[in-house]
């Protein structure tokens, strides 16, 4: 069976997500998207040229909304990243400009008959998600955004290094805004099946877990400012989630979708197939975490409640 992607956006994240899809050989046809026409065709020539030294072959649309008709998923990569800078490291400074372009972007999808699942980089990106279901009219488990899913990986490589252990031996979730009111929430974080709590006991270790939790929120903002730009992580998240939907294996994430107690658009666990959002979780949470989450959900709605 083909599988066909869209990216949407050819700068440094969609080119490295389209770079992975290209040089693995995991989808069949790929359909790259970006208002700089020189850009894409370069980008776009430079895969074919790769594909000599590849086992595997991707046929690569440009600039073409209509063959995204029967495309399985579209990925948003657009975005003016540099707006960041000097905004007190805050992803809602890209609003203005992320929402000018979503909504041209969302019209033309629309149009083109796309009935697929819509996967959403673009920052901030809960709010984003939330633009992008509105105006395309896609039902809400089929909008997805990479949320917290990058910053969960933060998390637990920040807590895997304090600990000398790989990070995919930490278990757990950062909640709420992709962005400065997301927290970790640590009655989640799971060490080898222990609570963190029981495995700091059992080494006789101690953490300074506010300290861990800054890390992994700063985490982006430590990366763009060493080269203005954030890329393999969230294109490795991306690729993740894209595989996740495409495999239909329905697996447990920590992506921004929308929660109906929240009224809003933000990251929590949720199982996710080819058909998007299966079943959001209900975790045990803390009050303090719930507080948290709830202060999250409020101020994503400060900017959304006018879409």
């Amino acid at each position: 069976m083909t599988r066909k992607v869209g990216i949407i956006g050819l700068g440094n994240v969609g080119a490295a997500v389209a770079h992975h899809f290209v040089s693995t050989g995991s989808i069949d046809e790929l359909v790259l998207i970006d208002t700089r026409q020189e850009k894409v065709a370069a980008d776009a020539l430079d895969f074919e040229d790769a594909m000599a030294n590849l086992p595997f072959h991707t046929t690569i649309t440009i600039n073409d909304y209509a063959a995204l008709e029967n495309a399985d998923l579209i990925i948003s990569a657009l975005g003016n990243i540099a707006l960041q800078d000097n905004q007190n490291d805050d992803r809602f400074a890209e609003l203005p400009y992320s929402k000018k372009e979503v909504e041209q972007v969302a019209k033309q999808i629309k149009a083109s008959g796309f009935a697929g699942i819509l996967i959403v980089i673009t920052n901030p990106v809960d709010a984003i998600t939330e633009l992008y279901q509105k105006r395309t009219g896609l039902p809400q488990e089929r909008v997805i955004g990479t949320g917290t899913l990058l910053d969960s990986a933060r998390m637990k490589r920040a807590v895997a290094k304090a600990l000398a252990l790989d990070p995919r031996s930490v278990i757990g979730f950062n909640l709420g805004e992709h962005g400065n009111s997301q927290f970790t929430a640590w009655s989640t974080v799971r060490i080898g099946g222990q609570t963190l709590i029981d495995y700091l006991a059992e080494q006789g270790r101690q953490l300074d877990l506010d300290a861990l939790d800054h890390e992994a929120k700063v985490g982006g903002h430590t990366v763009f400012h060493g080269k203005k730009y954030t890329n393999y992580g969230v294109a490795t998240a991306a690729v993740m989630l894209a595989m996740t939907v495409l495999n239909d294996a329905h697996t447990i994430l920590p992506v921004s979708h929308y929660m109906k107690n929240y009224d809003t658009y933000l990251s929590y666990p949720a199982v996710v197939g080819k058909n998007g959002i299966v079943a959001s979780l209900s975790l045990d949470l803390t009050n303090e975490e719930l507080e948290k989450l709830a202060q999250s959900a409020a101020f994503i709605r400060q900017h959304t409640s006018k879409f």
